[in-house]
């Protein structure tokens, strides 16, 4: 069990790219739905980014980033 303090960090990150795989697929594959996710995908990039700059003014929670990922892997 030596890697079990990093188990959790490991399987966020394997999940993590599970997802940035399957949406790559999807744009991939053109068509609508290509479109809708890569707007999508850019617009949560901006939202990151404004969280991002939030957070380094000492504005917002620092715990919401990791709760966001936790939804979104359907933990």
């Amino acid at each position: 069990m030596l890697f079990y303090p990093f188990y959790p960090a490991l399987m966020l990150a394997v999940e993590a790219q599970n997802v940035i795989d399957m949406r790559l697929w999807k744009i991939a594959t053109g068509g609508v739905h290509a479109a809708k996710e890569t707007q999508l995908m850019v617009s949560e990039k901006i939202d990151a980014a404004v969280e991002a700059s939030a957070m380094l003014d000492g504005r917002q929670d620092h715990g919401r980033g990791h709760r966001l990922l936790s939804q979104a892997s359907g933990s």
